[in-house]
């Protein structure tokens, strides 16, 4: 990112260099309010900000599901970031401006909380201001990918023009209405929402769908 290269922990199941010995209050602190078991911030590439919208219940679950993942042994590699965004101290002010994040469309319905929580899919089509929050004001309108090497496509209605039954499909088969086949790290993300039920997939598309352009 412009701030630094981050990489990604092991949160594997180890007791070494995983989570292993974490409890479930602690798994929910990190998930949600961004704090490690010491108390220290995590820095915003972690995507809590989406992620403290979710319910208590699936944070439960999620963290049954994690304790059945299999423990790897594999050290956890430095970030590399410049002076003065490797202050962990500065995330508490940057929390404060951007943590505490409202839904941005169709609060209460499945698609923006599957949408805008769970599915966190704003982190990289939605642009972001100097700081490294998103733009609100241009929701999933498209964005830079992380290593600026790319652009990240929009979702918009009116730039996608896709219809709710071609967004379901295509988060079912990875297929877009072209019959191109979903590549990039969009691949990832449709092997995951292949195993959502339909109704799920179709929440989705329709949240996106009724978006304003």
């Amino acid at each position: 990112t412009q701030f630094g290269t981050f990489y990604a922990p092991n949160v594997s199941m180890s007791g070494t260099d995983g989570i292993g010995n974490w409890t479930l209050e602690q798994f929910a602190a990190a998930l949600r309010d961004g704090i490690n078991p010491d108390g220290q911030h995590y820095f915003p590439v972690f995507p809590y900000t989406d992620y403290a919208k979710m319910t208590n219940q699936d944070v439960v679950d999620l963290w049954a599901f994690w304790q059945s993942l299999p423990s790897i042994e594999s050290a956890n590699v430095a970030h590399e970031i410049s002076f003065p965004f490797s202050m962990r101290r500065n995330i508490g002010l940057w929390k404060w401006l951007y943590a505490d994040t409202p839904y941005v469309s169709q609060k209460g319905t499945r698609g923006a909380y599957l949408v805008e929580a769970v599915g966190h899919c704003a982190q990289c089509h939605t642009p972001r201001d100097p700081f490294g929050g998103l733009d609100v004001s241009r929701w999933m309108m498209g964005a830079p990918s992380a290593d600026g090497r790319a652009n990240i496509p929009p979702i918009t209605p009116s730039e996608l023009k896709w219809t709710a039954e071609e967004i379901a499909e295509y988060l079912q088969s990875g297929f877009t209405p072209e019959y191109d086949m979903v590549g990039g790290h969009m691949a990832a993300v449709v092997e995951n929402t292949s195993r959502l039920t339909t109704a799920d997939r179709n929440a989705i598309a329709t949240y996106l769908t009724n978006l304003e352009n």
